[in-house]
């Protein structure tokens, strides 16, 4: 009915489709990792030069409610240009070191709950869903 057998099993056509449908899901879903990730890292970027440049900004002022004028102002200029950094998630507080009056601290903490890290795919280890930063910078001088 078949014919010859031999020419069914040496019949080749269609292995490429199944290694595909075999390979493609692991491969994507690295992919996907990959991509969320990215987007992790780069939010987690943004947050450590946000509290750098916020403490940089933050040398101007001559008080430490002056200093967080000074810093709010500056987070919202950063954040109209930043499209992955959203305000309603980002806490930006100014202090003064207790053990060292001359440095001052811009902490910096965001939650990234709502990245879409965590919808990709369960099955990898996420990082922290809040990502803290903080930079010190001394305000007397060299």
């Amino acid at each position: 009915m078949w014919g010859n057998k031999d020419k069914i099993i040496s019949n080749n056509r269609g292995i490429a489709a199944v290694e595909f449908a075999i390979v493609a899901p692991v491969l994507l879903m690295i992919l996907f990792g990959i991509i969320a990730y990215g987007i992790f890292f780069g939010a987690a970027n943004s947050i450590q030069q946000l509290a750098a440049s916020g403490a940089r900004a933050a040398m101007g002022g001559l008080d430490i409610e002056e200093r967080q004028d000074l810093v709010d102002a500056y987070v919202e200029a950063y954040l109209a240009d930043d499209r992955l950094i959203r305000r309603e998630h980002l806490t930006v507080s100014v202090e003064a070191l207790e053990h060292d009056e001359t440095l001052m601290a811009v902490s910096v903490r965001y939650d990234a709950s709502h990245l879409p890290l965590w919808n990709v795919y369960a099955g990898f280890p996420p990082p922290e869903k809040i990502i803290q930063r903080r930079a010190l910078i001394r305000t007397g001088g060299y």
